[in-house]
């Protein structure tokens, strides 16, 4: 088992800060290790496009301070253009499956939705709200906004909408640690 690699892989799918107690649930490993694990990622970002960030006991990985003006670029690109393909399925599956979890977005996408999700919010298409399971995440729903954008006054003018909108998520919000007994 690689630990450093665990970390990067979840901190990376994951996209916001994580705290070492959750590490620690997800990994089932001792505090120090991870915390080790994590202190040798960061030194093995020098001089890299990433970094790790630690605020308030809660870790995240993040772009490379020295690369704003290139980030930058790339969002006022983003900003400039259309919606790309996969901005507009995010919005549709929270439009229709909303409000929904990040995890749900990518469980339902297959992929990392961390970008996209925050150029929707830059954009004010769709809204953050608490989650009231679970504090530690949001929520993503559709905003006035997005209706204007789209040019219709409910969301029950989307197409399909009653029907694909009561179809459930099956996913789990935590992953299993518990050796595979639910």
């Amino acid at each position: 088992m690689n630990l450093k690699s665990i970390l990067e892989s979840i901190l990376f799918v994951h996209g916001e800060p994580l705290s070492i107690k959750k590490l620690i649930k997800i990994t089932e490993q001792k505090e120090e290790e991870i915390k080790e694990a994590l202190n040798q990622l960061g030194q093995e970002y020098k001089d890299r496009g990433l970094v790790l960030i630690k605020k308030d006991n809660e870790w995240q990985i993040g772009s490379n301070p020295n690369n704003t003006k290139y980030i930058e670029k790339i969002i006022k690109d983003e900003f400039s253009e259309e919606l790309s393909r996969a901005a507009i399925e995010t919005a549709a599956i929270i439009a229709y499956k909303g409000p929904v979890t990040r995890i749900q977005i990518e469980h339902i996408r297959g992929v990392n939705s961390s970008f996209i999700v925050r150029n929707l919010l830059m954009r004010g298409l769709i809204e953050r709200v608490e989650n009231p399971k679970d504090a530690r995440s949001f929520l993503y729903k559709i905003s006035v906004d997005f209706l204007k954008h789209m040019g219709i006054a409910s969301m029950e003018e989307l197409p399909g909408f009653i029907e694909l909108s009561q179809q459930k998520i099956s996913i789990a919000e935590e992953p299993n640690t518990d050796g595979g007994k639910k």
